[in-house]
């Protein structure tokens, strides 16, 4: 083992192994469990070069966290969580911090398989995309494909996804490949305020912008054509439909609303943190349900929300193709989350089993096979995991492994991981570059506004498939397929 030359405060991130880093846990700063970090060599180094570490480190300092705070290949400083790290709280003596999940709550991606390949869109690629593009709504406070009451906003909240089929958006096979079937129970629309509410209302079916995306890809390579097969992709060549979004201003506004009420109740349950973006209540408290509570229902705005996408994506392809359901076949592979907190069970070293509170911030989780919790098509290969790159970049489907539970608390990678600002992408790149770039690539690309493309430039990510490497070598979630883009959607 060798040890890096670098220092995060006062400690060294030392190596363990080509893919495995840690900074040991300091009590003297406050530090109750170590940091294990899972990166290459540059992966890390541009970890370093913000306060990725640093930030994984306070997260460590929180009641109750346990075993160890895991930053993932991908991480990259976030508000208060590091994007791409896991820490877990017992059930019972810790917290639970809504900078922890993030702002846009189930920020996540769903994959949809078609029977097509990139020659039967006669049409060509780009009519597909206009076509996208004017039937979802996509942009900064954009309004959705339908407007809602309070009542049937509330329907949404509590039901989810399964909402949105019974009212003839999507099919009931939809449901059962979604994790948690697309409806979290628990929710409680009245721990969510007017205000998030009233910004929700009128964007349940839209896209939203910064890296939110819609695209339209193709099989670049297979490497386990068993599991492959499994999920509906039979060679390559075939063309997919990655939709990445979340829960838009609702879920914004209910992270910011308990964030608020976090902040004011430290005093009243004397908890210290080191930094306030870090506010938290005891998992036990009013507060800390009331936050499980209101975030439940944000879940199941996305989960309604990338259902209403679905619906209209496969109505744009009938439409656009001229072919029928049972031609475009285009059936939903699997839909992650990416930023959530659950409550699982899982063994902490000499504790055993535990109960706990998983925060997973800009992170996938990759059960593996046997697990309840993965649907029964896909309970004896594992769970699929879906980790998107930055447009322009492949995606990945991976599925999960069984060291993943030991490593990383049943997680992965959700994506590339920002390597730039978005203000310096905008000082370094322009929108004819970056289009030039893309169109080399036989890329199509759509977008409200040139601050849309300009700012989620390829180069603004790390590599995608560096990110999986590291998943895949360490066993946490293994490959399956890479797809490349040949049209996207931007908000």
């Amino acid at each position: 083992m060798s040890e890096l030359l670098t220092k995060v405060g006062n400690h060294r991130v030392k190596k363990i192994s080509d893919f495995e880093f840690t900074l040991e846990q300091d009590e003297s700063h406050g530090m109750r469990v170590p940091i294990t970090i899972y990166a290459d060599d540059n992966l890390l180094s541009k970890m370093l070069m913000d306060r990725t570490i640093h930030q994984a480190a306070n997260v460590s300092t929180l009641p109750g966290v346990r075993k160890h705070v895991v930053v993932l290949p991908d991480g990259h400083e976030g508000y208060g969580f590091p994007v791409g790290s896991v820490a877990a709280t017992d059930i019972a003596e810790g917290v639970i911090s809504p900078g922890g999940v993030g702002y846009d709550i189930n920020c996540g991606v769903r994959l949809i398989k078609t029977d097509l390949v990139e020659g039967d869109l006669k049409a060509g690629i780009k009519i597909i995309i206009e076509e996208l593009f004017r039937a979802i709504p996509s942009g900064v406070g954009g309004e959705g494909a339908t407007k809602l009451t309070r009542s049937a906003l509330d329907d949404f909240l509590i039901e989810g996804a399964k909402s949105v089929v019974n009212q003839g958006y999507g099919w009931e096979e939809d449901l059962e490949v979604c994790e948690e079937g697309g409806m979290m129970e628990g929710a409680d629309p009245s721990k969510v305020s007017e205000t998030a509410k009233k910004r929700g209302s009128h964007q349940l079916g839209s896209l939203g912008s910064g890296n939110h995306f819609l695209e339209v890809q193709k099989v670049n390579e297979i490497f386990d054509k068993n599991a492959a097969k499994s999920m509906g992709f039979q060679e390559e060549g075939q063309l997919a439909i990655l939709i990445h979004c979340g829960s838009r201003g609702f879920g914004h506004q209910v992270c910011s609303d308990y964030l608020r009420l976090s902040e004011g109740a430290l005093k009243k349950y004397d908890i210290t943190i080191p930094d306030r973006e870090l506010a938290c209540v005891p998992n036990q408290s009013p507060e800390g349900k009331a936050y499980l509570n209101g975030m439940f229902s944000a879940l199941n705005f996305a989960w309604s929300n990338r259902q209403m996408i679905t619906h209209w994506v496969r109505k744009t392809f009938e439409r656009v193709l001229k072919l029928s359901e049972d031609d475009l076949n285009m059936r939903v592979v699997y839909d992650v989350s990416h930023n959530i907190a659950k409550i699982e069970s899982h063994k902490v070293d000499d504790q055993g089993i535990c109960e706990l509170v998983v925060h997973r911030k800009g992170a996938t989780r990759a059960f593996s096979l046997g697990m309840n919790e993965i649907p029964s098509k896909y309970r004896n290969l594992g769970q699929p995991v879906i980790i998107p790159g930055s447009m322009g970049t492949a995606s990945w489907l991976l599925l999960g492994n069984d060291k993943s539970e030991s490593l990383s608390f049943g997680s992965t990678a959700h994506g590339a991981g920002r390597a730039m600002s978005r203000s310096a992408a905008k000082r370094n790149y322009t929108l004819d570059s970056v289009r030039k770039n893309l169109e080399s690539k036989g890329i199509y690309i759509k977008s409200l506004t040139k601050d849309g493309i300009v700012e989620e430039a390829p180069y603004a990510y790390k590599n995608v498939d560096s990110v999986v490497n590291v998943s895949h070598s360490l066993g946490i979630a293994t490959k399956v397929i890479r797809l490349v883009p040949i049209g996207v959607m931007k908000g």
